[in-house]
């Protein structure tokens, strides 16, 4: 299973709204910016995320988005599942007799997801961010 562009740019538009949090909305140029992403493939993510509720769009000429809940409340298997679809280890179903291996992969995949939310994820950015040293 490899997780495309598709999930990875929608988690990390949700961990920037996290990581940004001020209580007003963030318009995606912004965060495309900031995170070095194409604005135009975020304005292609930010739907599907916003239908799911995860996100809530502010109209007018300081609107944006902002996360719909708490980064605490919202999983990576939120978002990931919401844009990638359901979890698929082997591409369909097949008589190996691996069945259990590939359903054991993938709830351990699924719990691993589950156990981390868009707050965690922010701090393990602020975190990693603040381990880099610049020397002038």
């Amino acid at each position: 299973m490899k997780i495309s562009t598709k999930g990875r740019y929608g988690l990390m538009l949700l961990v920037d709204l996290a990581q940004n949090d001020t209580g007003s909305p963030v318009a995606l140029k912004t965060i495309a910016e900031r995170q070095g992403l194409s604005e135009h493939y975020l304005e292609q993510l930010i739907a599907p995320l916003r239908n799911a509720g995860f996100v809530k769009s502010v109209r007018g000429a300081y609107g944006g988005y902002i996360l719909a809940r708490s980064g605490s409340e919202i999983t990576a298997a939120d978002a990931i599942l919401t844009l990638e679809g359901p979890l698929e280890i082997v591409d369909e179903e097949i008589d190996d007799g691996f069945q259990e291996l590939w359903d054991q992969l993938r709830e351990a995949i699924q719990s691993v997801l589950s156990g981390v939310t868009l707050q965690d994820l922010a701090n393990m950015r602020d975190r990693h961010a603040g381990s880099y040293m610049y020397y002038i």
